[in-house]
């Protein structure tokens, strides 16, 4: 009987070694089956180990018997369970809690074919649908740490992008400001030269009318500004420090107003930020011109787009 035991278990999946362990320990089926799922987590040396150690602590060896007695079964006192051997009430034990148990004299016939071969399929059954539950629990949880890696993947990568584009911004404002030192620089030149030549000019004038015997010349009066009469002139375009921008979208048109010292990257940025899309290049229909990103450095401005323009965003 125990080699069929044994073999039962060996067709349901369990390691040899293991299988007669058990039915060594157990010598019954269930109990071995039961047994089997509670030490399935370690190795044999560990199984060992445990059983060395119960042999030699005195609270694991049973009382025996007084003269004259002899057991024929196991009765539980919380359920009332009849059990045939010890191996089965150690069982009933870890899966019920129980652990109130008395020797009885009632003999327990043992079990039929039939109820045998049923019970063979529950166990059977019961040990399937348990490995089937540990795979899909694997399953879950394979599934919920690849989502948890992925989004912290997506989240380093949005921190990463938004870092770029900081630096980027970054970098444009301090080219602009650049841009704006050098041009500061080469107006202030221009004035001094100028203003040294008109000092030399009008120097050379006072010498001349000296020497003449007739007045110097006056010096000249500082240029005012235009007065309410006549024409007012159109501004130029240094003079705005504003512009209005019109920008032709896919899913419609949008007007912004833009600082002239605005780069074409920030208003890329703008308009990726206002409508998700990817800002690639901006064009122009008239002049006809294209600004790409070797262009998105530069100011409005310095790109002539002051001020108003129309850009066709790509």
């Amino acid at each position: 009987m125990a080699s069929t035991d044994l073999d039962t278990l060996l067709e349901m999946g369990f390691d040899r070694l293991r299988a007669e362990l058990a039915m060594q320990k157990k010598g019954d089926l269930t109990a071995a089956v039961g047994w089997l799922e509670e030490v399935e987590g370690k190795s044999l040396d560990e199984i060992k180990a445990a059983d060395a150690k119960a042999e030699t602590d005195p609270n694991t060896v049973p009382e025996d018997l007084k003269p004259g007695e002899e057991a024929k079964s196991l009765v539980c006192g919380e359920c009332g369970r009849k059990l045939r051997s010890h191996a089965q009430a150690e069982f009933h034990a870890t899966k019920t809690g129980h652990v109130d148990f008395s020797e009885s004299t009632e003999e327990i016939a043992p079990l039929t074919e039939e109820e045998k071969k049923a019970k063979l399929e529950e166990l059977r059954r019961k040990l399937a649908e348990k490995r089937s539950g540990t795979s899909e629990q694997d399953r879950l949880d394979k599934k919920k740490n690849e989502e948890i890696r992925r989004k912290s993947t997506k989240e380093t990568q949005d921190i990463k992008e938004d870092l770029k584009k900081k630096e980027q911004f970054k970098d444009a404002a301090a080219k602009r400001k650049e841009k704006q030192d050098e041009i500061a620089a080469k107006e202030k030149i221009k004035a001094k030269i100028a203003a040294d030549k008109e000092e030399r000019r009008l120097r050379t004038e006072k010498e001349k009318a000296e020497r003449e015997g007739r007045a110097p010349p006056a010096a000249p009066k500082a240029t005012s500004l235009s007065t309410t009469s006549g024409p007012v002139a159109s501004k130029p375009a240094s003079a705005y420090a504003e512009t209005r921008l019109r920008l032709q979208l896919p899913t419609g048109n949008i007007q912004k107003a833009f600082s002239v010292d605005t780069t074409l990257f920030e208003v890329a940025s703008a308009v990726t930020q206002d409508s998700g899309l990817e800002v690639r290049s901006f064009v122009q229909n008239f002049p006809k011109k294209v600004f790409d990103a070797v262009d998105f450095g530069a100011s409005l401005k310095e790109l002539g787009l002051v001020p108003s323009a129309s850009l066709i965003v790509k």
